[in-house]
């Protein structure tokens, strides 16, 4: 399906657009400005592939100076910005608008700097997340944070978005291995937060900024920690007879004081795709699949298997396989890494959700998925970061379909508000974007968001930067006094569907 047919701009319009790209073209010459609307056609979704919108115009700036000029101009002139890195955003936020200068950061992809003794690495916001690994590994070190789509997702978009990965159980999310950036603000300031220490005075600003979706400035550089590979690294596959067996059992690991490198977990669905399309060895008679990761000293590694492997036991484990070379260990992490394009083999579309939960909660969650996949009638693949709780339900539907995206929307809803309600969250490491930002009153009330946007006031006081992302509605600063949130969930009329 296409969007809905836009009317033809008038004139004016038509003549104002000129101007505004004969203006960015004198800031950033060459190739640096797209405005052939099938030249832009690349540009129009993002990971979210539900939605799709051409933009005013696409600018790939090279430089700082050409970022914050680029910014200045947009602010001096009221002209909104959609700050964008590799597009591979899962909750919209890097959609574009189509009177938004999308300003795309992939030129800014060199690493400039690596300094192994304060284990460190100084890099622009294009470069990808395993571009920092392979850029270390041949010195014995990497950079933990790994999402699955870290062979193409840039450290930029993970500062926006605070990416996680299968390894943010012990490693932590992004917030956590940033040290500092140089961002660009949008009257075209350019500051720096945090730096090569490990802490510094004042507020927090990095951590704010970490997070924040594009809608407080554009990152133009990163400096993040790099760590020494463990001594020795193991994986289990351990197989349940049901979901909630397995969720009980990654409650069980924690509160044992065990901390693995990253624990996964899979559904029967989930399993049987991501086995057709690997061939990792996994079992294809247990409902449900936990990846369990320890690192470390060898002798630490080789006692946490056996504590893990009698916790296991205990909660009902139907099969049980520890990894006994480096090749088998990245086999195992091969399926789970691949879950996603695996699912997409096994249906037309499918819609990807992103909640935290307590992991004591993980088996009345998963019970009441299976209950919303009965009420909607579309199939659940569930792929998830079981040890913090992080859940990526998979809803499979057929867009072609009268009105299964609609469902499958409902559904995903449905599901983050079931993570609130047990005291979760509505994003782990996805982000809001437009996805969720009509949920927020759910988890927040009218003070929470009034406070929150005075934050997005204090930087962008026109709300001119990544407007229509992660509020439900915004006023002007003066008025966010008596502006009034409802709740409820309503469409985005202003992204045209596929």
């Amino acid at each position: 399906m296409t969007g809905p047919k836009m009317p033809e701009p008038d004139r004016a319009t038509l003549d104002k657009r000129a101007r505004i790209v004969a203006d960015l073209q004198a800031i950033v010459p060459g190739e640096g400005v797209v405005d052939a609307p099938a030249e832009m056609r690349v540009f129009e979704t993002d990971g979210l592939t539900a939605y799709r919108q051409l933009p005013l115009v696409v600018v790939l700036p090279e430089t700082v100076r050409q970022v914050s000029t680029v910014l200045k101009y947009c602010h001096d002139n009221a002209i909104r910005v959609v700050p964008r890195g590799s597009g591979t955003s899962l909750s919209g936020g890097a959609l574009p608008l189509e009177d938004a200068v999308l300003l795309v950061m992939s030129r800014f992809n060199r690493i400039i700097e690596i300094d192994y003794d304060d284990r460190i690495a100084v890099v622009q916001p294009g470069v990808t997340n395993l571009g920092i690994t392979k850029a270390v590994e041949g010195r014995g070190f990497y950079y933990a944070p790994d999402p699955s789509s870290q062979i193409a997702c840039s450290i930029g978009g993970n500062v926006a978005e605070n990416a996680g990965g299968v390894h943010c159980l012990k490693y932590g999310l992004t917030t956590n291995n940033v040290l500092g950036i140089e961002m660009v603000l949008i009257n075209g300031d350019v500051i720096r937060l945090g730096g090569r220490h490990l802490d510094s005075s004042g507020y927090d600003i990095l951590a704010l900024m970490t997070g924040s979706e594009g809608l407080l400035g554009v990152v133009t550089e990163v400096t993040v920690r790099i760590l020494q590979k463990p001594e020795t690294a193991r994986a289990l596959l351990v197989g349940f007879p049901s979901s909630e067996q397995a969720g009980q059992c990654v409650a069980d690991i924690i509160a044992a004081g065990v901390i693995p490198g990253g624990i996964e977990m899979m559904d029967r669905l989930a399993i049987s795709a991501a086995e057709d399309f690997v061939h990792a060895g996994y079992p294809l008679d247990v409902e449900a699949l936990l990846i369990v990761e320890l690192d470390g000293p060898g002798a630490e590694v080789e006692f946490l298997i056996g504590e893990v492997g009698r916790i296991a036991e205990a909660n009902g484990a139907s099969t049980s396989r520890v990894s006994n070379s480096e090749e088998e260990r990245q086999r195992f992490w091969a399926g789970r890494k691949a879950a996603f394009p695996a699912v997409g083999r096994i249906s037309p579309d499918y819609y990807c959700m992103d909640g935290t939960i307590p992991r004591k909660e993980l088996p009345r969650v998963l019970s009441g998925m299976r209950a919303l996949s009965e009420k909607y009638g579309l199939a659940v693949a569930n792929v998830f970061h079981a040890g913090d709780g992080n859940l990526h339900p998979l809803i499979l539907y057929d867009a072609n379909k009268p009105g299964e995206l609609q469902k499958a929307e409902d559904f995903g809803n449905d599901i983050l508000r079931l993570c609130v309600e047990v005291g979760g969250v509505l994003t782990g490491e996805h982000g809001v974007g437009v996805e969720k930002r009509d949920l927020m009153p759910v988890m927040f009330s009218e003070d929470d968001l009034n406070q929150q946007i005075r934050v997005k006031c204090a930087f962008d006081d026109q709300h001119l930067l990544n407007p229509g992302k992660m509020f439900p509605q915004l006023h002007r600063c003066a008025e966010i006094g008596r502006m009034h949130i409802s709740g409820g969930k309503m469409p985005f009329p202003d992204i045209p569907r596929f």
